[in-house]
């Protein structure tokens, strides 16, 4: 009876259970970062972790809609590149979408800003030299424009990607990413062959079994730091589900 009790109150108050739907932009305007792994790769644990989660492609290339349908079939893929669609409909989803994931294009695109006038995360990531380091002062333009108009939101990270295995963040990078008022992630992602091979299996590296162990761990504490309210295994309603169905 407790039970019934509760589950009839988080029915008629669906605020104490549903998260307010959250955006979460992959933004870098410079093209070969690895935006659609770690795209797929965040939608895909949301979902492992009982949320609802929609995925838009953004990109002209459309690549990451066509991984997720075949690595997590229960993520939604949509395609919007209109900015205009992108403005008026991304904050529509949260009837059925606790979080969107966002594969920005890689170029300062309308389409760029406009996803970014809608974030409420944006993930920023970067190959670890100083080079790269020092390009996203114009590769976050957008980024910093979408900031300005909106009062600091949203809130954004660096991750660096494609790391050599032997990599030291040199005081440099950390001077220069500071110098942007973007923090950075503790944890990188290393450059490993299995992320290459993820898309053309349909697979996440969590499905490739022991050889992506190391990529599989990797990403999950990634995403734990990233996303820390994002970590639990079942939501209410699905708990009530499995309660009534071992009755």
């Amino acid at each position: 009876m407790p039970d019934r009790l509760l589950e009839i109150m988080l029915a008629s108050t669906p605020e104490l259970w549903q998260p307010r739907l959250m955006i979460i932009v992959i933004a870098n305007s410079k093209g070969g970062v690895g935006k659609s792994t770690l795209a797929v790769h965040i939608a895909a644990w949301l979902n492992r972790q009982g949320h609802r989660v929609t995925l838009a492609d953004c990109d002209t290339q459309q690549s990451s809609s066509e991984w997720i349908r075949e690595a997590a079939p229960d993520v939604k893929a949509i395609r919007l590149d209109n900015p205009d669609m992108i403005l008026n409909e991304l904050p529509l989803l949260g009837a059925d979408t606790d979080y969107v994931v966002a594969d920005g294009p890689g170029s300062q695109s309308e389409t760029s800003r406009a996803l970014l006038l809608r974030a409420d995360l944006a993930i920023v990531p970067c190959k670890a030299s100083m080079l790269e380091v020092r390009a996203l002062a114009k590769a976050t333009e957008a980024l910093r424009q979408a900031q300005d108009i909106r009062k600091g939101k949203p809130e954004a990270k660096i991750v660096l990607s494609m790391v050599g295995k032997n990599y030291r963040l040199t005081q440099d990078m950390k001077d220069a990413a500071s110098a942007l008022g973007l923090p950075m992630a503790h944890t990188a992602l290393i450059l490993r062959q299995i992320y290459a091979d993820s898309p053309g299996q349909g697979a996440t590296v969590w499905d490739l079994g022991s050889r992506a162990k190391e990529a599989a761990d990797e990403v999950e504490t990634l995403l734990r730091e990233l996303l820390p309210q994002a970590c639990r295994k079942q939501p209410a309603r699905r708990l009530f589900a499995a309660k009534r169905s071992r009755a």
